[in-house]
Parts: C-alpha cells; structure tokens; sequence
C-alpha cells in the first residue's frame, strides 16, 4: 500500500422523501470529500429516500445489480476516484412485500466489491418516548456478515442498530478487521442515550477504526434522527465529528499506530472466549 496514512470520510445528511435532492446532496458531499483527500467514503443509511411512511421505500426497490441508485453509486464512485460504501438502499428480497437494506460498497472504478444486508432490525418501543419502530414488517433481514480488504485496511460494514451487537463485531475481528463503516440514523432518544458511548465502545474492544456516517434533524415522517457522525481511533479518541447539521468530515487513519498499538496492548489476542 502506497498510502499509509489513507484519509476516509463520514458524510451527514438530513434526507427526505425527494430522491433526486438527495442524490445531489450526496454527490455534493462526496465531491466535497473527495477534494478533501478521502480514499473511503462513507453515506448514511436510507441517504436516497426517507418517506412519510416506512413502506414508501418499497416502491424503490432495485433489483440486484440494476437501478439508478446503483448507478449513482457507481458512477460517483468512478468520478471522483472514491471508494464509496453505499449507505443502505432498497434491493428485492426473497420477500415480496418487504426489501433488503442493502449497503454497497464500490471501488475507485466504479465497480461494485461487496454487499452487505442489514441483519439486525429495529424493532423497538423506545422507553420514554412515544415512539415505535417495526422494520421487519418492511425490511428482510440479511445473514452474511462481510470484511474485504480496501485502500484503508480490512473494513468491515455494519448499520445503525447493529452497534448494540458486539458479538457482530467479533466475527469481523476473526476475519482481521481494521476499519468499521457504520451508516446509521439513530433516533434521537436513543441518540443522546447511547450513540457516543456505543461507537468508542466497539472502536475500544476492536483496537479499529471506526467511521459513522448518520442522519440529522427533523424528516417529513415526524421522525428526529441524532446525527454526531464520527471517525474515532482505535484507542477510542473521537478524531473529528459534524456534532449537528449537514457536511462531510475527513480524517488520515494512522495504520502504522494501529499496528502499534495492537502489538503493545494486545487485548484482542487475550480472548479466551469465542462466538459460536
């Protein structure tokens, strides 16, 4: 690798139900990133379309390997040079009423290197709040937890919900992860709860980087998402954030005081229990 300092980037975004805003917004955040310097960047989850109703984003449905919102994956990704990992987006399932929520991950060129399907859904009352969720009455959870090698070391992708599962983080770990990209719309509730405390806490256990790429603000559907997307290091230390609003943030992963500090502090190779 020539760089061993890759920078990656974290893009913010307030989406809503206008899918061609959105897909300016975030090729406006991608160039911007891009011109920063980023190798890797990463959108939030649902970055093409919020609706008013959770089944809206059905009517979006792409088939594997061809639509517009892989095309504009693709194409971004090419033109700016970027390794891209693709929120999430709707894909059929093997259900016909509900859709994977797929994230995308494609290379400099353009070319599509890995999916990931969301396996953990939210399916939640949160305490506190008048608020409910129920994805799996439109979502299909996927099963294959995926880490490939990238500009930026081993990544691994999760989404959102997932944060609260550290035993998913353990497997990428056996596959050597080094570099988590998380796109996320966290409510705000939960947000303000957890969300900090979760991101450092699977940076931490992982001796990785971690990038959170998350919605912001006030959406059509009444729904408040948190924000605070981060980069934050191995040791836990957050390296840049967008605290509140849209944007881009971009930081250089050190790899070689990664490498460090895994052999000087070398929790991962003391585990003595493994997931089964």
């Amino acid at each position: 690798m020539s760089n061993s300092n890759p920078k990656v980037a974290a893009v913010q975004m307030t989406t809503g139900p206008d899918v061609r805003a959105n897909l300016q917004e975030a090729e406006r955040l991608i160039r911007a990133a891009a011109d920063a310097g980023a190798g890797l960047v990463v959108l939030p989850e649902n970055f093409a379309f919020m609706g008013r109703r959770m089944q809206d984003v059905l009517r979006l449905r792409e088939w594997d390997g061809d639509g517009r919102l892989q095309s504009f994956l693709s194409e971004a990704a090419a033109r700016y040079g970027v390794w891209i990992v693709g929120g999430t987006i709707p894909l059929v399932a093997d259900d016909a009423g509900r859709a994977r929520a797929a994230s995308l991950v494609f290379n400099g060129r353009g070319e599509r290197v890995a999916r990931y399907d969301k396996i953990h859904l939210f399916d939640v009352n949160i305490p506190g709040a008048d608020e409910q969720y129920t994805e799996s009455s439109t979502i299909e959870p996927g099963a294959d937890i995926i880490v490939l090698d990238s500009p930026c070391g081993r990544l691994g992708v999760a989404v959102c919900y997932e944060l609260r599962f550290p035993e998913l983080f353990r497997h990428m770990l056996d596959s050597g992860v080094e570099l988590l990209a998380v796109p996320a719309a966290f409510t705000a509730v939960t947000g303000k709860a957890h969300w900090e405390t979760l991101v450092r806490a699977r940076a931490i256990e992982n001796l990785a980087y971690v990038v959170t790429a998350a919605q912001w603000g006030y959406h059509v559907n009444g729904r408040e998402t948190y924000g605070n997307s981060m980069i934050v290091d191995p040791w836990g230390a957050v390296l840049a954030r967008i605290p509140r609003g849209t944007g881009c943030i971009c930081y250089p992963l050190e790899r070689d005081s990664q490498a460090s500090v895994r052999r000087s502090f070398p929790a991962i190779e003391h585990r003595r229990l493994k997931c089964r």
